[in-house]
Protein backbone atom coordinates (compact mmCIF):
# COMPACT_ATOMS: atom_id res chain seq x y z
CA UNK A 1 0.00 0.00 0.00
CA UNK A 2 2.76 2.70 1.00
CA UNK A 3 4.84 1.61 -2.49
CA UNK A 4 1.98 2.50 -4.58
CA UNK A 5 0.88 5.80 -2.82
CA UNK A 6 4.66 6.43 -3.26
CA UNK A 7 4.72 6.06 -7.05
CA UNK A 8 1.27 7.94 -7.08
CA UNK A 9 3.02 11.44 -5.45
CA UNK A 10 6.48 10.56 -7.92
CA UNK A 11 4.12 10.41 -10.56
CA UNK A 12 2.37 13.64 -9.51
CA UNK A 13 5.06 15.85 -8.73
CA UNK A 14 7.12 14.69 -12.21
CA UNK A 15 4.10 15.89 -13.77
CA UNK A 16 4.11 19.29 -11.98
CA UNK A 17 7.45 19.90 -12.33
CA UNK A 18 7.24 19.95 -16.39
CA UNK A 19 4.17 21.86 -16.39
CA UNK A 20 6.12 24.60 -14.45
CA UNK A 21 9.19 23.91 -16.85
CA UNK A 22 6.75 24.56 -19.68
CA UNK A 23 5.55 27.45 -18.42
CA UNK A 24 9.10 29.08 -17.55
CA UNK A 25 9.58 28.47 -21.55
CA UNK A 26 6.57 29.80 -22.68
CA UNK A 27 7.14 33.02 -20.44
CA UNK A 28 10.78 33.46 -22.00
CA UNK A 29 10.27 33.01 -25.43
CA UNK A 30 10.76 35.73 -27.43
CA UNK A 31 7.25 36.73 -29.24
CA UNK A 32 7.53 35.85 -33.36
CA UNK A 33 7.98 38.86 -35.45
CA UNK A 34 10.32 40.76 -33.05
CA UNK A 35 13.51 38.65 -32.17
CA UNK A 36 12.22 35.51 -34.42
CA UNK A 37 14.13 35.02 -38.05
CA UNK A 38 10.94 35.93 -39.73
CA UNK A 39 10.61 39.58 -37.91
CA UNK A 40 12.33 42.61 -38.35
CA UNK A 41 14.48 41.61 -35.29
CA UNK A 42 15.70 38.45 -36.79
CA UNK A 43 18.21 37.41 -38.68
CA UNK A 44 19.60 39.49 -41.59
CA UNK A 45 18.06 38.30 -45.19
CA UNK A 46 20.92 38.94 -47.54
CA UNK A 47 20.01 41.33 -50.65
CA UNK A 48 21.09 42.99 -53.79
CA UNK A 49 20.79 46.57 -53.62
CA UNK A 50 20.34 49.35 -56.48
CA UNK A 51 20.98 53.17 -56.42
CA UNK A 52 18.21 55.38 -57.44
CA UNK A 53 19.63 57.41 -60.38
CA UNK A 54 19.37 59.35 -63.45
CA UNK A 55 18.23 57.67 -66.70
CA UNK A 56 16.37 58.51 -70.16
CA UNK A 57 13.39 58.14 -70.55
CA UNK A 58 10.92 58.99 -73.94
CA UNK A 59 6.95 59.43 -73.94
CA UNK A 60 6.91 57.52 -76.91
CA UNK A 61 3.90 55.91 -78.34
CA UNK A 62 3.77 52.70 -79.19
CA UNK A 63 0.95 50.69 -81.58
CA UNK A 64 0.33 47.47 -83.51
CA UNK A 65 -0.63 47.64 -87.09
CA UNK A 66 -0.23 44.94 -89.83
CA UNK A 67 1.75 45.68 -93.13
CA UNK A 68 0.26 45.96 -96.85
CA UNK A 69 1.27 46.31 -100.01
CA UNK A 70 1.20 49.93 -101.70
CA UNK A 71 -1.43 48.72 -103.29
CA UNK A 72 -2.66 45.33 -103.16
CA UNK A 73 -5.77 43.57 -105.41
CA UNK A 74 -6.92 40.20 -105.39
CA UNK A 75 -7.09 39.40 -108.90
CA UNK A 76 -11.24 37.84 -110.21
CA UNK A 77 -12.86 36.62 -112.95
CA UNK A 78 -16.61 38.56 -113.81
CA UNK A 79 -17.69 35.89 -115.55
CA UNK A 80 -17.56 32.28 -115.62
CA UNK A 81 -15.72 30.06 -118.54
CA UNK A 82 -12.51 28.15 -118.78
CA UNK A 83 -9.07 28.95 -118.79
CA UNK A 84 -7.10 29.18 -122.06
CA UNK A 85 -4.12 30.41 -120.87
CA UNK A 86 -1.92 31.47 -117.82
CA UNK A 87 0.57 34.02 -118.72
CA UNK A 88 2.38 34.75 -115.48
CA UNK A 89 4.82 32.56 -112.48
CA UNK A 90 4.03 32.42 -109.28
CA UNK A 91 6.11 35.13 -107.46
CA UNK A 92 6.62 37.17 -110.74
CA UNK A 93 7.37 40.94 -110.97
CA UNK A 94 4.81 41.87 -113.45
CA UNK A 95 4.30 45.10 -115.01
CA UNK A 96 1.02 47.58 -115.62
CA UNK A 97 -1.37 46.05 -118.14
CA UNK A 98 0.16 42.61 -118.67
CA UNK A 99 -1.89 39.78 -119.43
CA UNK A 100 -2.44 37.62 -116.41
CA UNK A 101 -4.82 35.18 -117.62
CA UNK A 102 -6.90 34.38 -120.75
CA UNK A 103 -10.58 32.74 -120.60
CA UNK A 104 -12.34 30.76 -123.54
CA UNK A 105 -13.62 33.62 -125.86
CA UNK A 106 -14.90 31.78 -129.15
CA UNK A 107 -18.52 33.65 -128.78
CA UNK A 108 -17.08 36.47 -128.28
CA UNK A 109 -14.42 36.76 -131.17
CA UNK A 110 -17.30 35.95 -133.20
CA UNK A 111 -19.56 38.65 -132.18
CA UNK A 112 -16.91 41.06 -132.53
CA UNK A 113 -16.96 40.00 -135.92
CA UNK A 114 -20.65 40.22 -136.74
CA UNK A 115 -20.29 43.58 -134.65
CA UNK A 116 -17.57 44.68 -137.16
CA UNK A 117 -19.16 43.73 -140.46
CA UNK A 118 -23.00 45.46 -139.42
CA UNK A 119 -20.32 48.61 -138.87
CA UNK A 120 -18.75 48.35 -141.84
CA UNK A 121 -22.41 47.93 -143.97
CA UNK A 122 -23.36 50.89 -141.70
CA UNK A 123 -20.68 53.21 -142.73
CA UNK A 124 -21.37 52.36 -146.63
CA UNK A 125 -25.45 53.09 -145.76
CA UNK A 126 -25.00 56.61 -144.47
CA UNK A 127 -22.10 57.59 -146.76
CA UNK A 128 -24.12 56.76 -149.85
CA UNK A 129 -27.32 58.71 -148.51
CA UNK A 130 -25.61 60.94 -147.32
CA UNK A 131 -24.16 61.93 -151.02
CA UNK A 132 -27.78 61.60 -152.14
CA UNK A 133 -29.10 64.38 -149.22
CA UNK A 134 -26.17 67.09 -150.34
CA UNK A 135 -27.14 66.62 -153.87
CA UNK A 136 -30.72 67.40 -152.56
CA UNK A 137 -31.77 63.42 -154.40
CA UNK A 138 -32.64 62.57 -151.03
CA UNK A 139 -34.40 64.13 -147.84
CA UNK A 140 -31.99 65.23 -145.62
CA UNK A 141 -34.24 63.29 -142.67
CA UNK A 142 -33.22 59.57 -143.94
CA UNK A 143 -29.67 60.62 -144.11
CA UNK A 144 -30.11 61.52 -139.98
CA UNK A 145 -31.60 58.08 -139.25
CA UNK A 146 -28.46 56.35 -141.13
CA UNK A 147 -26.13 58.17 -139.39
CA UNK A 148 -27.72 56.85 -136.22
CA UNK A 149 -27.63 53.38 -137.30
CA UNK A 150 -23.87 53.69 -137.93
CA UNK A 151 -23.34 55.42 -134.25
CA UNK A 152 -25.13 52.36 -133.19
CA UNK A 153 -23.02 50.09 -134.76
CA UNK A 154 -20.18 51.96 -133.93
CA UNK A 155 -21.72 50.88 -129.86
CA UNK A 156 -21.90 47.59 -130.79
CA UNK A 157 -18.71 46.67 -132.08
CA UNK A 158 -17.32 48.54 -128.50
CA UNK A 159 -19.86 46.31 -126.67
CA UNK A 160 -18.46 43.15 -128.07
CA UNK A 161 -14.81 44.23 -127.90
CA UNK A 162 -15.39 44.88 -123.64
CA UNK A 163 -17.37 41.32 -123.82
CA UNK A 164 -13.73 40.02 -125.68
CA UNK A 165 -11.60 41.94 -123.39
CA UNK A 166 -13.55 40.52 -119.73
CA UNK A 167 -11.73 37.03 -121.29
CA UNK A 168 -8.45 38.60 -121.29
CA UNK A 169 -7.60 39.47 -117.47
CA UNK A 170 -4.73 42.21 -117.20
CA UNK A 171 -2.91 43.23 -114.13
CA UNK A 172 -4.28 46.87 -113.11
CA UNK A 173 -0.65 48.05 -111.53
CA UNK A 174 2.95 46.72 -111.60
CA UNK A 175 3.81 44.15 -108.31
CA UNK A 176 4.33 41.02 -107.15
CA UNK A 177 2.38 38.05 -107.88
CA UNK A 178 1.56 35.52 -105.54
CA UNK A 179 1.12 31.94 -105.91
CA UNK A 180 -2.30 30.50 -107.87
CA UNK A 181 -3.78 27.12 -108.13
CA UNK A 182 -5.32 27.92 -111.06
CA UNK A 183 -4.51 26.34 -114.57
CA UNK A 184 -5.58 26.01 -118.44
CA UNK A 185 -8.55 24.49 -117.89
CA UNK A 186 -9.99 25.25 -114.91
CA UNK A 187 -13.37 27.01 -115.02
CA UNK A 188 -13.91 30.21 -113.13
CA UNK A 189 -16.52 31.47 -111.57
CA UNK A 190 -17.43 35.43 -110.80
CA UNK A 191 -15.55 36.92 -108.11
CA UNK A 192 -13.54 33.20 -107.17
CA UNK A 193 -9.42 34.37 -106.52
CA UNK A 194 -6.91 33.82 -108.73
CA UNK A 195 -4.16 35.39 -107.84
CA UNK A 196 -2.88 38.41 -105.08
CA UNK A 197 -1.04 41.33 -106.91
CA UNK A 198 0.91 43.73 -104.76
CA UNK A 199 3.12 46.84 -104.97
CA UNK A 200 5.77 46.38 -102.29
CA UNK A 201 7.71 49.05 -103.10
CA UNK A 202 6.30 50.50 -100.43
CA UNK A 203 4.63 49.15 -97.25
CA UNK A 204 1.47 50.36 -95.78
CA UNK A 205 0.51 50.26 -91.96
CA UNK A 206 -2.54 51.04 -90.43
CA UNK A 207 -2.53 51.29 -86.65
CA UNK A 208 -5.04 52.97 -83.75
CA UNK A 209 -3.73 55.70 -81.51
CA UNK A 210 -5.76 56.59 -78.08
CA UNK A 211 -7.15 60.54 -79.05
CA UNK A 212 -5.60 61.95 -76.36
CA UNK A 213 -1.97 61.78 -77.73
CA UNK A 214 -3.90 63.24 -80.86
CA UNK A 215 -1.65 66.59 -80.03
CA UNK A 216 1.61 64.19 -80.92
CA UNK A 217 0.53 63.12 -84.42
CA UNK A 218 1.09 65.15 -87.61
CA UNK A 219 0.87 64.36 -91.35
CA UNK A 220 4.52 63.36 -92.58
CA UNK A 221 5.77 63.00 -88.94
CA UNK A 222 8.79 60.59 -88.86
CA UNK A 223 8.29 57.42 -86.79
CA UNK A 224 10.24 53.89 -86.49
CA UNK A 225 8.52 50.33 -86.75
CA UNK A 226 10.19 47.02 -86.02
CA UNK A 227 8.53 44.22 -87.58
CA UNK A 228 8.18 41.06 -85.64
CA UNK A 229 9.80 38.70 -88.33
CA UNK A 230 13.17 40.90 -87.36
CA UNK A 231 13.00 42.14 -84.00
CA UNK A 232 16.47 43.54 -83.41
CA UNK A 233 15.37 45.43 -87.06
CA UNK A 234 14.17 49.25 -87.10
CA UNK A 235 12.83 50.86 -90.49
CA UNK A 236 12.18 54.49 -90.92
CA UNK A 237 9.20 56.22 -92.19
CA UNK A 238 6.55 58.49 -91.85
CA UNK A 239 3.06 59.18 -90.67
CA UNK A 240 0.88 59.47 -94.36
CA UNK A 241 -2.63 60.13 -93.22
CA UNK A 242 -4.95 60.53 -90.22
CA UNK A 243 -8.40 59.13 -90.13
CA UNK A 244 -11.17 62.33 -90.59
CA UNK A 245 -12.45 60.84 -88.17
CA UNK A 246 -12.42 59.37 -84.24
CA UNK A 247 -13.80 55.84 -83.18
CA UNK A 248 -16.68 56.53 -80.97
CA UNK A 249 -16.08 53.50 -79.54
CA UNK A 250 -12.38 53.12 -78.61
CA UNK A 251 -11.75 57.12 -78.51
CA UNK A 252 -8.73 56.35 -80.88
CA UNK A 253 -7.70 57.62 -84.33
CA UNK A 254 -6.29 55.21 -87.33
CA UNK A 255 -3.55 57.04 -88.70
CA UNK A 256 -1.57 55.27 -91.50
CA UNK A 257 2.13 55.06 -91.81
CA UNK A 258 4.57 54.35 -94.74
CA UNK A 259 7.83 53.08 -95.05
CA UNK A 260 10.15 52.52 -97.96
CA UNK A 261 10.68 48.74 -98.58
CA UNK A 262 13.70 48.01 -100.96
CA UNK A 263 13.95 44.21 -101.75
CA UNK A 264 10.38 43.46 -100.53
CA UNK A 265 11.82 42.13 -97.48
CA UNK A 266 8.22 43.48 -95.30
CA UNK A 267 5.33 40.92 -96.64
CA UNK A 268 2.04 42.03 -96.47
CA UNK A 269 -0.05 40.86 -93.45
CA UNK A 270 3.43 40.71 -91.25
CA UNK A 271 3.07 42.09 -87.93
CA UNK A 272 4.44 45.67 -87.68
CA UNK A 273 5.17 47.62 -84.07
CA UNK A 274 5.02 50.92 -84.66
CA UNK A 275 6.93 53.98 -82.59
CA UNK A 276 6.35 57.12 -82.33
CA UNK A 277 8.73 59.67 -80.42
CA UNK A 278 7.88 62.39 -78.28
CA UNK A 279 11.58 63.92 -77.35
CA UNK A 280 13.37 62.75 -74.28
CA UNK A 281 13.84 63.44 -70.53
CA UNK A 282 15.84 62.35 -67.72
CA UNK A 283 13.72 60.41 -64.89
CA UNK A 284 14.86 58.81 -61.31
CA UNK A 285 14.54 54.94 -62.48
CA UNK A 286 14.65 51.63 -60.22
CA UNK A 287 14.91 48.32 -61.61
CA UNK A 288 11.13 46.48 -62.33
CA UNK A 289 11.79 43.95 -59.70
CA UNK A 290 12.44 46.43 -57.30
CA UNK A 291 8.69 47.51 -57.44
CA UNK A 292 6.07 45.79 -55.80
CA UNK A 293 2.61 46.29 -56.67
CA UNK A 294 -0.72 46.73 -54.18
CA UNK A 295 -3.61 47.33 -55.88
CA UNK A 296 -3.01 50.43 -57.52
CA UNK A 297 -0.21 51.48 -54.96
CA UNK A 298 3.58 50.41 -56.21
CA UNK A 299 6.09 50.50 -53.21
CA UNK A 300 10.00 49.53 -53.18
CA UNK A 301 11.72 48.60 -50.11
CA UNK A 302 14.47 51.55 -49.15
CA UNK A 303 17.75 50.72 -47.53
CA UNK A 304 18.23 52.79 -44.24
CA UNK A 305 21.04 52.57 -41.61
CA UNK A 306 20.08 50.94 -38.45
CA UNK A 307 22.89 50.52 -35.79
CA UNK A 308 26.02 49.01 -37.38
CA UNK A 309 23.81 47.51 -40.11
CA UNK A 310 21.22 48.22 -42.28
CA UNK A 311 17.32 47.45 -42.74
CA UNK A 312 14.95 47.63 -45.50
CA UNK A 313 12.30 50.08 -45.05
CA UNK A 314 8.54 49.60 -47.22
CA UNK A 315 8.27 52.93 -48.97
CA UNK A 316 5.63 53.91 -51.12
CA UNK A 317 6.05 55.54 -54.73
CA UNK A 318 4.51 57.36 -57.76
CA UNK A 319 6.08 55.59 -60.87
CA UNK A 320 5.50 56.76 -64.39
CA UNK A 321 7.17 54.90 -68.25
CA UNK A 322 8.81 51.62 -67.90
CA UNK A 323 11.69 50.75 -70.49
CA UNK A 324 14.28 48.42 -70.75
CA UNK A 325 13.46 46.43 -67.49
CA UNK A 326 13.68 50.24 -65.47
CA UNK A 327 10.60 51.81 -63.78
CA UNK A 328 10.72 56.07 -63.66
CA UNK A 329 9.93 56.83 -60.34
CA UNK A 330 8.14 60.48 -60.24
CA UNK A 331 7.50 60.74 -56.12
CA UNK A 332 8.54 58.93 -53.09
CA UNK A 333 12.65 58.60 -53.98
CA UNK A 334 15.74 60.92 -54.64
CA UNK A 335 18.40 60.23 -56.23
CA UNK A 336 20.92 58.29 -54.57
CA UNK A 337 18.63 56.69 -52.42
CA UNK A 338 19.48 52.68 -51.82
CA UNK A 339 16.92 50.32 -52.58
CA UNK A 340 16.31 46.46 -52.22
CA UNK A 341 16.60 45.33 -55.99
CA UNK A 342 15.06 41.86 -56.23
CA UNK A 343 14.02 39.44 -53.72
CA UNK A 344 11.13 41.14 -52.64
CA UNK A 345 8.67 38.24 -51.70
CA UNK A 346 11.44 37.21 -48.75
CA UNK A 347 11.47 40.59 -47.16
CA UNK A 348 9.46 42.32 -44.56
CA UNK A 349 8.99 46.05 -43.74
CA UNK A 350 12.36 46.94 -41.21
CA UNK A 351 13.83 43.73 -41.23
CA UNK A 352 17.44 43.80 -41.18
CA UNK A 353 19.40 42.66 -44.29
CA UNK A 354 22.80 42.25 -45.34
CA UNK A 355 23.71 44.36 -48.70
CA UNK A 356 25.75 43.09 -51.68
CA UNK A 357 27.26 45.38 -54.63
CA UNK A 358 25.38 48.70 -55.73
CA UNK A 359 23.82 48.44 -59.06
CA UNK A 360 23.02 51.93 -60.88
CA UNK A 361 20.30 52.10 -62.69
CA UNK A 362 21.88 55.11 -65.13
CA UNK A 363 22.10 54.03 -68.91
CA UNK A 364 23.68 55.46 -71.68
CA UNK A 365 21.07 54.25 -74.42
CA UNK A 366 17.76 56.43 -73.86
CA UNK A 367 14.94 53.89 -72.95
CA UNK A 368 11.70 53.25 -74.67
CA UNK A 369 7.76 53.56 -73.00
CA UNK A 370 5.54 51.03 -74.29
CA UNK A 371 2.61 53.29 -74.73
Amino acid sequence: MIRRHFFLFAAAAFLVLMLIGGGLKLATAEPKGKGGPGGPGGRAASVAQAVVALRPFADNIEALGVAKGRESVTITSNTSELVTAVRFRDGQQVSKGQVLVELKAGEEDAGLIEAQARLAQAERDYARWKSLADQGIAPRATAEQFRSALDTARAGVEAARARKLDRVIRAPFAGVVGLTDVAPGALISPGAPIVTLDDLTMVRVDFEVPDRYLPMLAEGAALAARPDAWPTETIQGRIARLDSRIDATTRAITARAEFANPGGRIKPGMLMRVTIANGARQGLAVPEAAVQFEGDQAFVFVITPRGGGASARKQAVQTGSTAGGFVEITGGLQAGDKVVADGLNRIQDGQPVQVGPARRTSAAAPARKAG
